[in-house]
């Protein structure tokens, strides 16, 4: 359970990583789309795992080590947006968010079941 400080930061941070994705994205994994889906952040607050949707990408797993590879340019563009925040600004850490793929999986199981067993017609009496 996260302390409310922690998801302040967290909160704090998810909103100003939108806008640096805008700027800087382009410059880092071309016409893709990234989205911040969730933030969260270590009890020191020294460290922040960010949690990514990546669309319009032909290589998800190449757009993330693009990203992880320009991690530092990515935290200085959020630093000086939140500089006035916060006095320290945690370690970034990026993850992929799987909870979208996971939807559709389930999703797609569920639709399996469904023509494995269709619902059977009750006779009326």
């Amino acid at each position: 359970m996260d302390s409310k400080r922690q998801a302040q930061v967290g909160e704090l941070i998810k909103r100003n990583f939108a806008p640096v994705f805008q700027e800087h994205g382009i410059y880092i994994y071309g016409q893709g789309f990234v989205s911040v889906t969730s933030v969260k952040v270590t009890p020191d607050l020294a460290q922040a795992k960010v949690y990514l949707s990546v669309f319009n990408v032909a290589d998800r797993d190449e757009a993330l080590r693009k990203i992880n590879n320009h991690t530092h340019v990515l935290k200085q563009a959020l630093a000086a947006r939140i500089k006035n925040q916060m006095r320290r600004i945690p370690q970034i850490h990026f993850y992929f968010d799987e909870t979208i793929e996971e939807m559709y999986r389930v999703d797609a199981l569920f639709k399996e079941i469904k023509t494995m067993y269709p619902p059977s017609v009750q006779e009326e009496e």
